[in-house]
Formats: C-alpha cells, sequence, structure tokens
C-alpha cells in the first residue's frame, strides 16, 4: 500500500506517523536499541560532521555580506540543508531524546520549534527543485548590498500542487503551512537561530554546533 514502510525491528509494515519514523512501535524501537546496545551507530559520525558543518554554514550565513541574488541563495540553501539534515538524523537516532526535548519546552516554543523546522523542510524539498529560488526569499529594504544574508526575509510563497501519494501530500501540505505560519515574514537569520536553539538543546548535539552568531531577532 501507498505510503507503508518496513519496520527496522520486526519487519512488519506499517503507516509512519512521522516522516523518518523506522518503527511500527515503542516496543520494536526498545528491542532494537537493546539489540545494538554497544555498537556504534552508524548516524553518530554522521551527527557529528554534519552538526559541524551546521555550525560552519550558519556563520556564513550570518557574515555573509555583499551578496547578490545567486549567492545569498547558495548560502541560505546551504545552511537550511545542514539544519534539515542534523534535525533528521536525531529524530532517526535519537527519537526518545528528540520527544523529551520536545515535551520539556513550553506549548508556544514547542509549536514555534516544529513549526520552523517544518518550514525549513519545505524549502529543502521544493526550493529549486518545484519552484524558483527567487521566489523565496528577499532582500531588506534599504543598502540591500551590504546586509547578511541572514537579514533576508522568507516570502509568501502559493501552496504546492498535488503530490503523488496522499501521505506523501499530507506532509507536504504540513511543511507548507508550516513556512508560512513560522518562516514567511521572518529573517532567514532568525529562522535560523530558532532551530539551532532547539537542536543544542538536544543530548546528541552537545558541543558540536558551537557559537552560532546569528540574529536571535527579525530587525
Amino acid at each position: 500500500m501507498e505510503g507503508l514502510r518496513d519496520c527496522d525491528q520486526c519487519g512488519s509494515a506499517f503507516e509512519p506517523r512521522r516522516e523518518h519514523a523506522r518503527f511500527c512501535t515503542a516496543a520494536c524501537r526498545i528491542a532494537w536499541h537493546r539489540d545494538n546496545a554497544g555498537t556504534p551507530w552508524p548516524g553518530e559520525t554522521a551527527l557529528s560532521w554534519s552538526a559541524a558543518a551546521m555550525g560552519d554554514a550558519a556563520r556564513r550565513l550570518a557574515d555573509g555580506r555583499d551578496l547578490d541574488l545567486p549567492q545569498a541563495l547558495a548560502v541560505i540553501s546551504e545552511t537550511v540543508w545542514w539544519v534539515t539534515m542534523v534535525d533528521a538524523t536525531v529524530v532517526r537516532y535519537h527519537h526518545a531524546d528528540y520527544d523529551r526535548t520536545l515535551a520539556g519546552l513550553s506549548p508556544a516554543e514547542r509549536r514555534t520549534a516544529e513549526g520552523t523546522l517544518g518550514g525549513l523542510r519545505f524549502v529543502r524539498n521544493w526550493m529549486g527543485y518545484h519552484a524558483d529560488p527567487a521566489d523565496f526569499i528577499r532582500p531588506p529594504e534599504a543598502t540591500a548590498g551590504d546586509q547578511p544574508a541572514a537579514q533576508w526575509t522568507w516570502e509568501p510563497i502559493p501552496a504546492p500542487a498535488a503530490g503523488p501519494a496522499p501521505t506523501t501530500r499530507q506532509w507536504e501540505m504540513n511543511r507548507y503551512r508550516d513556512y508560512r505560519t513560522c518562516l514567511a515574514g521572518h529573517t532567514t537569520g532568525h529562522t535560523i537561530t530558532t532551530s539551532i536553539t532547539f537542536l543544542a538543546r538536544l543530548p546528541a548535539i552537545g558541543d558540536h554546533t558551537g557559537k552560532i552568531a546569528l540574529l536571535p531577532h527579525d530587525e
């Protein structure tokens, strides 16, 4: 059936509630981790270097000045890519820690964290593939040339066309709503900082992110 995948532990087909879900039940997830205790998880090395790459990309976003549109798009899309890759890796290999960290946030903080990351996943999947990259962002109104890419603003864009599968379509529409709610009208620096601030709270990330010098608030 469309949208089903096999559980990594028992092999049963299940309908995932999350994009990166690997197990059909919590019992299978616990059993898999118990069976693989003491064995380095394949995601550990990837998480280490992708978190470091995320920090480097975010610093380039903060420091990038005098950029034309193609240059700004390259810096912004690279940062979005690494943030969403780190997020996906933690969800895949540290699912319980991820849920506990979300549960420790206030309702408003949780909505912001989940919505911002969902919006960035929409950007990753659509910018340059299904929509013109130039439609996604605009430079500051005044003296655009000397402003860092972190001060460029996400633009509202039309809803995506229907996808090939109902489950995929629903995920994309949820991400699109997150984009309109949490990204559109905000600066790239604000949304990247919001995402990294949440990811840095995860035990699996620890000190990998380093100090990210981005704008904490829209200006």
